[in-house]
């Protein structure tokens, strides 16, 4: 699986890159139907202190996974939002079996 990641208005660290690609990379052991990976990373303009957005969309066969989380740090938020997907992965894999 390939995954894009775009940080909008900022450049995200190499650091947070490789953490974002690792933790979406594992979610190919829960399906290997996964064509592709979107990553979007963006700051929320409000004042509180969970202002960091990720939003991870999967590309499947049949339809597209998606989750946004909002929290204090783009790990946090990612991890999140890859166990959201995971949770779908897992449910959609229950439904396709007899």
């Amino acid at each position: 699986m390939k995954v894009k990641i775009q940080s909008i208005h900022f450049d995200a660290d190499k650091k947070l890159l490789d953490f974002i690609e690792n933790k979406v990379g594992k979610l190919n052991t829960y399906s290997n139907k996964i064509i592709d990976g979107e990553v979007f990373l963006r700051l929320d303009k409000s004042s509180s202190h969970e202002n960091k957005i990720a939003e991870i969309k999967l590309m499947v066969p049949g339809n597209d996974l998606f989750a946004k989380r909002q929290c204090k740090t783009f790990e946090e938020a990612t991890d999140l939002a890859v166990e959201a997907l995971r949770r779908q992965l897992k449910k959609q894999k229950e439904k396709t079996l007899p």
